[in-house]
This record gives C-alpha cells, structure tokens and sequence, in this order.
C-alpha cells in the first residue's frame, strides 16, 4: 500500500517495456515534489491518480517536479500535467524531453554511421531506427524550467543533494539527503539487475560519443565514497547495502570484460560479431539493447589497455591485446 515513510512515498508504475513497473517518489519538502513522472500512457496514469488517492492527494497537488535522468518510463507523464508545473533536472535531459528537428536528425545521422562502424548487417538498420522512435513515443515533450548540476540542492527540497551519475543515462543524476544518507538513486543502482548504460549521440559541441559504461563505473565507484543508507531505486526494490553491492557490480562486470577479451583472443571481430557470440539468443529481438552492452564492455577493455582496435573499410575491429 502507498504510505509515507519518513517524507517519501514511492508510487509504482506501470510501463509498457520489458523492465516491467517503474518507481517514481513523493517527497514532502518546502513543496510537494515528484521524483521522475513515469511513462505517458493511459494506464500509467490511472494508476498514479489512484496511488495519489490513497494519500489524500491528486495530480494539482504536485508543486514541482525533479527528474533522475530523461528515460521515457522516468519522464513520460509530464505531458499530463499543468504546463505551469515546474520540472527540474540536469540540462542534458532537454534535447531528449524536449526533441527538436535538428537533434532527432543528428540521433539518426549518429546511428547511420554507428551501425555501419559495428558491422551491423543492414537489413537491421531500419528495424533498429524504429524500436528507438517507438520508444520515444512513450516520452514527453517539454521543457525543463531550471537545471541541476553536481552539488545543488534542488528548489524547496532543503537538506537533498544532487549527485551527478552519468552511465546508463547522460542526463542522470541522484538525489542524496544529508542527514541520514536516504538516496534516491533513479536507474543508476537497482537490486535485483545491473542497468544497461545506453549508448548516445556526442554531448552538444562535441564530435565523440560518450563511453557509458566506463562512466556507469566511475559513477559507482563515485557513489562509494558517500555515507548512504536506504537507497530507493527506479525499479523494483529498495537497496541497503549499497556499498557491498556496487562491489560486486564492478567485479562481475570486470569478469563479463574478461570473457569478450578471451573471445577476442588470435582473431579480430566487429562489434556485431562480438554481440552475436554474446547474446546468441537474443540479439536480433533486443539488437539496440545488446549492442550497448556490447560496445561497453569494449569500451572498458580500450579504457584498461586490453584490446587493440583498427578500422577496415566503415567497419571498426578488435583483438585482444
């Protein structure tokens, strides 16, 4: 049932994608503030108004909004919302909530080239621009009405700290209040899987695209330097033992690391080959998804020296070092 628990009180959302529900949170501040808006669909929003309702509130009680990162289950609702409502979160959420012509024409361009350098075959390359604007139709569209950057405390939420946390999103920021090491930690840490870091286009003014999961790694690793307790997350349960946690993610995914490296060990192979030997049962249902993971963990290996790259044609190849 939704309760208050010291200030916050965590909603349960339906989604339409594969990871099943989405959390979004209340917390009673100087204002009554919403932590990430869910995804826009009908059911979404039946079944927030009816959350709201059994604590005694509804939808124009909502006095601001904070957002963990840009995610369509994280932002999608905000199109049901007063216009007026003031929406918070890190400037890098605007060219995903807020899609322009230009930057919808500069995502494709960048995926154009991307899937060529990968080796993706190219009877998937219209599939895959697909999944990626379907997805994106579960999205908002709308501006942010101020920014937050690495050490704000938010508008009306005294006591909260932002946490930047760069990885499975760009724009992706934690919420940390002081006093008790309560964290709101969106989709950077989850109990029960590791987040995919998503690959994107380069930030604004740059021509390199980031690498996530070398990010995803430093911002755990980040993390561990903060006293936190409960951490509520963007799926699924909360976390208690953070710290022991973001060990073992870091180990594990070191381990996963070492595996494509064997594989790559007296031979050369694209991304899309790597992927295939990878997730041999379901790269082509979830090619966007793997390819990720794929070319993070690629990434990681270039970062520790274990890999060597060259380029043959459009395509990119590796080999262990």
């Amino acid at each position: 049932m939704t309760e208050w628990k010291d200030r916050i009180a965590k909603l349960t959302l339906p989604t339409p994608f594969p990871v099943g529900d989405v959390n979004a949170y209340l917390i009673k501040g100087d204002r009554l503030t919403l932590v990430d808006a869910g995804t826009k669909t009908k059911e979404s929003w039946e079944s927030f108004k009816s959350q709201l309702a059994l604590l005694n509130l509804k939808p124009e009680d909502i006095e601001q909004v904070v957002l963990t990162h840009d995610h369509p289950d994280h932002v999608g609702m905000l199109d049901f919302f007063s216009p007026e409502l003031e929406v918070y979160g890190h400037p890098l959420n605007e060219r995903w909530i807020n899609r322009t012509p230009s930057f919808e024409q500069e995502h494709r361009k960048f995926y154009e080239t991307f899937f060529l350098q990968t080796g993706i075959p190219e009877k998937y390359f219209v599939p895959s621009m697909k999944v990626m604007k379907k997805t994106l139709v579960f999205s908002c569209n709308r501006s942010l009405t101020g920014q937050l950057v690495e050490h704000d405390v938010p508008a009306a939420l005294p006591g909260w700290r932002v946490i930047e946390t760069p990885g499975h999103a760009q724009s992706h920021i934690v919420l940390l209040r002081e006093k008790d090491g309560t964290m709101i930690a969106g989709d950077t840490i989850l109990a029960g899987i590791s987040p995919n870091p998503l690959l994107e286009p380069p930030l604004p003014g740059e021509t390199e695209r980031p690498k996530p999961l070398v990010q995803y790694n430093a911002s755990l690793k980040k993390l561990q330097k903060f006293p936190i307790g409960l951490v509520y997350t963007g799926h699924g349960t909360e976390i208690t033992e953070v710290h022991t946690l973001i060990e073992k993610r870091i180990a594990r995914q070191h381990d996963r690391a070492m595996q494509v490296r064997n594989m790559l060990s007296g031979r050369e192979m694209t991304v899309f080959e790597i992927c295939q030997l990878l997730f041999p049962s379901v790269y082509e249902r979830e090619l966007n998804l793997t390819i990720s993971e794929t070319v993070g963990q690629l990434d990681y290996l270039q970062s520790i020296d274990a890999v060597s790259v060259r380029e043959e044609g459009t395509a990119v190849l590796y080999t262990a070092k």
